[in-house]
């Protein structure tokens, strides 16, 4: 699908276009998912527990709203302690309008981050010198 000079999606002569609400929130959760930082994806404020990453749950977090030309999403995330939050929040902001806008020629005039928590779990490097063994 080539885009037009404004960066949207043509209309197509023997048809129209219409991206579902699930394929923009896929997209957006895969690259979210991706950012350094990010300990999980969140159900938001109606699922309430977080969910450990895993590819079945790559929308899981990720509420979109699409209309005929635009995107607007909704990205509930859980963080890792002693990240930076607002740089986080930052490049999960450019990198879903990109990749969002790049694949389905939506403009995306907002991408909304809502940290609902932080992770302090702690990886086995963490765990071996709890117990001791150096």
């Amino acid at each position: 699908m080539m885009l037009s000079e404004e960066g949207r999606a043509p209309s197509l002569e023997i048809g129209s276009l219409r991206i579902a609400d699930d394929v923009v929130s896929t997209i957006a959760g895969m690259v979210a998912v991706e950012v350094e930082g990010v300990a999980a994806m969140s159900g938001g404020i109606a699922g309430g527990i977080a969910e450990v990453l895993g590819r079945r749950y790559m929308s899981k977090g990720v509420k979109v709203e699409v209309g005929a030309e635009e995107a607007k999403i909704d990205i509930f995330i859980v963080v890792n302690y002693g990240v930076r939050i607002p740089d986080v929040a930052w490049e999960i902001q450019e990198s879903v309008k990109k990749a969002v806008e790049n694949m389905t020629g939506l403009r995306v005039p907002q991408v909304n981050i809502h940290v609902q928590g932080v992770s302090f779990h702690k990886g086995s490097a963490d765990k071996e010198a709890e117990d001791g063994d150096f």
